[in-house]
C-alpha cells in the first residue's frame, strides 16, 4: 500500500484520487500502515486524505476503485501450506501446486463475499485484485462483478523490463507478446518499432545467462523453448530441484515472512519509530530474498539491484486507474476474462495477457497461439482452478481432493487425499469442506 500511495502522491493531474480508505480486520495493522502513509504525505500539497476502518461496508461505500489484497489465514496459514505439502514431498508454494490450491480454497469464499459487497455497495467500482492466487481469485470475483474484476501482477512487468533493457530498448516503448495464466506465462516476443528483438537475445548464450530468468532456467532450456518463461515456471520445469531446496532450507518462505512481519509490527508499537523507514527496510529485505530457494536450486546467486526496484504493482495500478478514469489509453498485462483470446479456453476463463485499456476497461489483445506444450500446461492448471472454484461453491471435500489430484505437480491421488487431510487439520477455515 505505501508504494501505491507514493504513486498517488506523485500524480498531479486533474481528476486525481482525493481519498484513500484503508480497511483491515486488524486495527493494529491499520494504525501502523496509516502512520507510514502519514509520513509519506508530509509536505506534499493536496495529498490524498487517508482514513481507516475495520468495517468493510463502510470502506466500500462511494469507492471508485477497490484494491483487494488479503491473506486469509495470515502468514501462519502460508507457512502451514508449505509444511503440509513438503511433508508429502510436493511443492507448497503459495500460488503453485498444493500450496496454491490450499490458499485458494481458503481465499475464494472470502473474495466472493467481497465481490458481492462491492456489487451491492459500490456497483460502479472497479476491483483491482492483488490477492494470490491472482488469476483464480480474479475469476472467482468476476463471476459476481464481471469485467470490473481485474487482476494485476508485477512478474510480467519485471520480465519485460529486464529483457528490454538487455536489448537496449526502452521498456515503455516495447510491445510484449506475453500470454498464459497468472504465474504461468511465456514471453514469446518483444517488439520495438515493428521489429521483434527477442530472437537476438535467444541466440546469445552469454546475454541469456546474464539476467534473472536466464540464470534460473539456463540458456539451453530457454533456447529449446524459444521463449522466456515467467519465473514461477521454474517450479514446473525444475520441480524436483525446487522441492529439494525447500525441504533443505532452514525455514520456508512463509515462515521467514511471518517472522519478518511480526518484527515490523512489533517495532511499530513504538510511537517514536520512523514508520516509513522501518517499512521500507522490511520491504527491501523481502525483495532481496524473493524466490530465494529457486535461485539456490539453480545456482543463480543473489538478485541484481535493478531487479528489486519498485515500479511494478503500483505503476500498473496507477496506469490502470488513469486509463479507466481519464480515458488515458494504456497497454498493460492484466488478468482478465479470456473472451476469444485463447481458443483452448472458454470466454470466462481468466488469463494473463496484454490488454488495451480505456474508459470502458481492459480489452485483451490478439496474441499468437500458444505452442502445444504450453497449451497443455495452461489447460491442465485452468482445469484445477475450476475444481477449486467448484469446491468453494459446493463445499465438496471430494471436489477439493480432485483439484489436488489433477494438478501436474501432485503425483498421486493418495497424496492428494493426504494433502486434503493435512490442510483440514491445519486450517479451521476449511471446515466448510465436507
Amino acid at each position: 500500500m505505501p508504494l501505491v500511495y507514493r504513486a498517488l502522491l506523485a500524480d498531479r493531474a486533474e481528476g486525481r484520487v482525493t481519498e484513500v480508505v484503508l480497511h483491515d480486520v486488524d486495527a493494529a495493522r491499520l494504525g501502523a500502515i496509516a502512520r507510514v502513509l502519514d509520513e509519506q504525505a508530509a509536505g506534499v500539497p493536496a495529498a490524498p486524505a487517508v482514513r481507516v476502518t475495520t468495517d468493510l461496508d463502510e470502506a466500500l461505500r462511494g469507492a471508485d476503485f477497490v484494491f483487494s489484497a488479503i491473506r486469509v489465514g495470515g502468514l501462519e496459514g502460508r507457512a502451514a501450506d508449505e509444511r503440509v505439502a513438503l511433508a508429502e514431498g510436493v511443492l507448497g508454494q503459495e500460488t503453485v501446486g498444493a500450496g496454491g490450491i490450499a490458499y485458494g480454497l481458503r481465499t475464494v469464499p472470502v473474495a466472493v463475499d467481497i465481490a458481492r459487497r462491492v456489487a451491492r455497495l459500490a456497483p460502479d467500482a472497479w476491483v483491482i485484485n492483488f490477492t494470490n492466487p491472482a488469476g483464480l481469485v480474479t475469476e472467482a470475483m468476476s463471476r459476481h462483478i464481471g469485467d470490473r474484476a481485474i487482476g494485476i501482477c508485477d512478474s510480467p512487468v519485471g520480465l519485460g523490463r529486464r529483457v528490454a533493457r538487455l536489448l537496449g530498448a526502452e521498456p515503455r516503448g516495447a510491445w510484449l507478446d506475453y500470454v498464459g495464466l497468472n504465474h504461468l506465462g511465456w514471453l514469446r516476443g518483444l517488439q520495438v518499432d515493428g521489429a521483434d528483438l527477442l530472437p537476438r537475445l535467444l541466440a546469445d548464450r552469454d546475454l541469456l545467462e546474464s539476467f534473472e530468468e536466464g540464470k534460473l532456467f539456463g540458456a539451453d532450456w530457454l533456447q529449446s523453448l524459444g521463449a522466456i518463461p515467467n519465473e514461477y515456471l521454474h517450479y514446473y520445469y525444475f520441480n524436483r530441484e525446487a522441492v529439494a531446496a525447500y525441504r533443505g532450507a532452514e525455514r520456508t518462505r512463509g515462515a521467514f515472512l511471518h517472522d519478518q512481519q511480526a518484527r515490523f509490527y512489533e517495532e511499530m508499537r513504538n510511537p517514536e519509530a520512523a514508520a516509513f523507514k522501518t517499512w521500507d527496510a522490511t520491504r527491501a529485505e523481502r525483495e532481496a530474498t524473493y524466490m530465494e530457494h529457486s535461485r539456490e536450486a539453480a545456482g543463480a546467486g543473489e538478485r541484481a539491484p535493478e531487479d528489486m526496484e519498485s515500479g511494478g504493482y503500483e505503476q500498473v495500478a496507477l496506469a490502470l486507474m488513469r486509463a479507466i478514469a481519464r480515458d488515458e489509453r494504456a497497454t498493460l498485462i492484466l488478468n482478465v476474462r479470456n473472451r476469444t483470446t485463447l481458443a483452448e479456453l472458454d470466454a470466462d476463463a481468466v488469463i494473463e495477457v496484454p490488454c488495451l485499456v480505456d474508459a470502458s476497461g481492459p480489452h485483451p489483445a490478439t496474441v499468437t497461439p500458444l505452442p502445444g506444450h504450453a497449451t497443455g500446461l495452461v489447460c491442465a492448471v485452468k482445469a484445477v482452478e475450476r475444481e477449486v472454484l467448484a469446491a468453494a461453491e459446493s463445499g465438496s471435500r471430494a471436489t477439493a481432493v480432485k483439484a489436488f489430484a489433477l494438478h501436474p505437480l501432485v503425483d498421486s491421488v493418495s497424496v492428494a487425499r493426504r494433502l486434503m487431510d493435512g490442510y483440514a487439520r491445519a486450517h479451521p477455515g476449511l471446515a466448510y469442506l465436507t
